[in-house]
Order: C-alpha cells, then structure tokens, then sequence
C-alpha cells in the first residue's frame, strides 16, 4: 500500500508477510480489500458462505498468496478454523434487508460479536469490523439498530477493534450506481425516494485503504478507533441520480416520490424485484453524512476521491450506443 499525504500526514504502512482472513470477502468491498492486502505482500484467506465466489480474485495476487475457506457467521463453530494463525481479521457481512431468509440479528449484531470471539481466542492482533453511518442503538430502522448492536458485540470481545462506519461506498461493481444507472436507461422517468437526504459517497478504494491503514495502527500497538468514510462531496439522492442521469447520457425528467407514495410501494416489499422496503425507507429519512468532529479518512492520511472524478469510467457502458458513444 502506498502512503497517501494530505496536510503532512501519512497512513501508516502495513508490516510485510502478514496473514489477513477477511470474513465475507468475495464481494465488492471485499475485493478492493484483497487486492490492498495482497500488493503489500500479504496473504489474504477469503472466509465466505461460498468460496467458489472468492475463485475470481485469485489474480489480484501472486501464486498461492490468496486462498478461499467456507464460513458462515451464523455458525459459530465454522469461524475457528477461519481465523487460526491470522494477524487480521476483517469483517465486512453485512446485509440490506431481511429477504432471503437472513435476519439483521444474526448476522449483523451476533455475527459480528461471534467473529470477534473468535478472533480473540485466536490471538489476532488486529481485528476491523465494517460497519455503516447510521449506526445507532436509538435507530428508527432494525438495519442501523442491529449494526449498533454488532459493533458493542465487536468491542466487548476484542477491545481494541477499529470500527469503520462508511457512507454509501461506490465503485465499478457496486450495486448502487450500476443499479440506478440500469433504472435510469430504461424508464421514462427517474423516480426520487427521499429526494433530499444527504449523502458522503465514499470510493471503495479509499474504504479499502482505510482498512489497511486502521490495521497498521493496530499492529504497532495501536487501540484501532472508531472512523466515519466519506468522499469530499456531500450530496442528496437528487443530486445523485442527477449526476448519474448526465453522465450515462439520459436526462429524463427527475420525479419526487413523495413520503406516502414511497410507504405504499414499501409496504409490497415482500413482491419479488420491490425497489423498496419499509426498514430501507426508514433509513432515507437521515443524512448518511460524516458527523462533525468524527475521525476519517484525513486523519488516516488518505485522500479521498470524489464521485464525479471516479463514477464516469464506469457508468459510460450505460450511454446509448455504449461506452464508446461520444459524451454530449
């Protein structure tokens, strides 16, 4: 991992030959994060429900530097073996809604406790857990409440975990840009849920390079922290699909869905492809901001990139005729 200088600081580097097992690695911010572990020369254990999904970033390493195990964390006894004779171990599981058959309880609030178990009992010496602005005991939505929840589970077991609470993370495999991008080509019109929240979009490279750095501190002997990412843009969703709209090429008409009209179409969340449901919409009614004072990504010596400068060289693919239409 190169440093990253801004106002004189600079993220610690990593110590070479370490051992990295990431819980929930094999997709898309788990990905951005083995490939910073492996160019600093560690190997990097991809624990997941599936490990086949994990086979497609063998390549951001060299021979034999990243492998793939089974694991789930809703089965205590499968994380032992996970993390034996790791450094590090990051948590990136996390769901954004309950269908599925996956509950918030057991894989954001005990998962995340039980993970920490065992990364304790193994005698780890860094521990990170992936959490999300909004976490808050106090939460209207059962997401942010059991996020809250699984990081006290973190530091109750492993007190000096680094907590990293990101904004909406975007990237060229994110399932937020892409998704609206798909959305906005294809209607007549862009609907707007929750127009006015503000957002901190954050790229998932600097998520990524924050893990690495969070782990430095802690192997120099370092309490990890608490740290909320976001980019150098405050945006609200308006905004967003405004910026997505111009840069793949379709500006359609931008349509306010007012707070009734969004309850209905989240009270048929249950229908398979609902756009919505009624604990994401709950979530829309705060800012995803980084709040005031909060350690971040300056303080980690990391220069955040914003979403105009990043987003274009994906969401081209979107613009009719393609990615090599001209621009308007």
């Amino acid at each position: 991992m190169k440093p990253a200088v801004i106002s004189g600081l600079e993220a610690p580097l990593l110590p070479k030959g370490g051992l990295v097992t990431i819980i929930g690695g094999s997709g898309f911010i788990g990905a951005a994060v083995t490939e910073v572990f492996a160019r600093a020369g560690w190997r990097v254990r991809i624990a997941c429900r599936n490990p086949d999904r994990a086979m497609r970033l063998k390549p951001l390493g060299d021979l034999g530097q990243i492998g793939a195990v089974r694991a789930d964390v809703r089965v205590p006894g499968s994380l032992a073996g996970a993390v034996a004779g790791s450094d590090a171990v990051i948590n990136l599981v996390g769901i954004l809604d309950e269908r599925g058959g996956q509950r918030f309880a057991e894989v954001q609030a005990r998962g995340a406790a039980v993970v920490a178990q065992a990364a304790a009992a193994a005698g780890c010496r860094a521990f990170v857990q992936m959490s999300a602005i909004g976490a808050d005991p106090d939460s209207p939505s059962a997401y942010g409440r059991s996020k809250a929840e699984g990081e006290a589970g973190v530091l109750s077991a492993f007190p000096t975990a680094a907590i990293l609470r990101p904004s909406l993370v975007f990237g060229a495999d994110d399932g937020f840009t892409n998704r609206f991008a798909r959305l906005i080509a294809g209607a007549p019109f862009v609907p707007v849920v929750a127009p006015a929240t503000r957002f901190q979009p954050v790229f998932v490279s600097d998520v990524a390079d924050a893990v690495a750095a969070v782990v430095a501190r802690q192997m120099e002997g370092q309490p990890g922290g608490c740290w909320e990412l976001g980019g150098p843009d405050v945006l609200s969703m308006r905004e967003i699909m405004a910026f997505i709209a111009r840069e793949t090429g379709h500006e359609k008409p931008l349509v306010d869905v007012p707070d009734a009209a969004a309850g209905l179409l989240a009270a048929f969340s249950f229908l398979p492809g609902a756009p919505i449901t009624r604990d994401q919409l709950l979530m829309l009614q705060r800012d995803n901001v980084v709040s005031a004072g909060a350690s971040g990504l300056a303080e980690l010596g990391i220069m955040p990139m914003p979403m105009a400068a990043a987003a274009p060289a994906w969401l081209e693919r979107y613009r009719p005729g393609g990615r090599f239409a001209k621009a308007a």
